[in-house]
């Protein structure tokens, strides 16, 4: 009796280990390749950086001749990147950018996102086509068409202004960041217009039309009933735009071509770009791109903890 269970476990043990051992495989097969891409083009670089900004170039005497030497600092780069009052006031202007930027690109995208999925909504597909074409418009492409918006004595919109009697300087210290608000908001409102629509197809219909049926209407329909259950996806899209802004570096270093205004150091990317490839200091540009690394990820957390939040209650 004892050696027949035995007799009889033995063949269905072995086929769970064999089991097991495929679904293992399996699961290798497909997060293989994901693992080793995350290892090489996310922990990699970062290790490197970290490396990188621990040390840092120093040369003998009073700087004239001999061989720069390669030092361990510990954190001086860090301590230099954050006393530089040009990264301090980069993260100034980054915030500037933040408040304006955020708000008023998500605003637009909810509203026309809701005028799409309203009932009086007509060819709705040739306006998501419409909004979502200056997405498809590389970034490098966006900055300079709207450098060439902006230059005054070029620009055909100024000059209609300038004809009216207003004078707009676009390029100077009070409506720069605007100016670079703008062109974001242009290239990506659109896009985040489809994403908002997309949640608001989701929404139970009969839920709509009984709230039709006691009277709500269109105004109080979407912001009681079709706001609440897309706050997820506008969660989501606020998490992507800020990480998005945080990256801040393209539209500035192109218009900074046309203006003094914007200065190589002007946001934190842009500083961390000067560092290393005009100062030639890769290590204070890596102890840089740590510091931004961090914030950005602080800010995700808080806004994913933030939304969790809202979702849950």
């Amino acid at each position: 009796m004892t050696t027949a269970s035995l007799g009889g476990a033995t063949p269905r043990s072995s086929r769970r280990r064999h089991r097991a051992t495929n679904d293992l495989g399996a699961a290798a097969l497909f997060l293989g390749p994901f693992f080793a891409l995350f290892a090489l083009c996310l922990l990699a670089p970062v290790v490197y950086a970290l490396v990188l900004s621990v040390f840092a170039e120093k040369r003998s005497g009073i700087g004239f001749g001999g061989d720069a030497q390669t030092l361990f600092v510990g954190f001086d780069n860090y301590v230099a990147v954050l006393t530089s009052e040009s990264f301090v006031a980069g993260f100034g202007r980054l915030a500037l950018y933040v408040v304006l930027y955020i708000p008023t690109m998500l605003g637009l995208a909810l509203v026309l996102a809701l005028l799409l999925d309203s009932a009086y909504a007509r060819l709705a597909r040739v306006f998501q086509v419409l909004l979502f074409l200056p997405h498809i418009v590389p970034g490098v492409i966006a900055a300079l068409l709207w450098t060439y918006l902006y230059t005054p004595g070029v620009s055909p919109i100024l000059g209609l202004l300038g004809g009216a009697g207003v004078q707009l300087d676009l390029f100077g210290t009070t409506l720069i960041v605007p100016a670079v608000v703008n062109i974001a908001v242009w290239q990506w409102t659109g896009y985040n217009v489809i994403i908002v629509f997309t949640a608001l197809q989701a929404v139970p219909r009969e839920v709509v039309e009984a709230a039709s049926l006691d009277g709500a209407g269109g105004v109080r329909i979407a912001v009681g009933i079709k706001l609440p259950l897309v706050a997820g996806s506008v969660g989501v899209i606020g998490l992507f735009t800020a990480i998005g802004a945080l990256q801040l570096f393209t539209e500035p270093s192109i218009l900074a071509k046309a203006t003094t205004t914007i200065t190589p150091s002007w946001v934190p990317n842009m500083w961390a770009y000067d560092a290393a490839f005009n100062r030639l200091d890769q290590h204070q540009a890596a102890a840089a791109s740590l510091v931004i690394a961090l914030i950005a990820g602080a800010v995700s957390f808080a806004i994913t903890r933030l939304t969790s939040k809202g979702a849950r209650t």
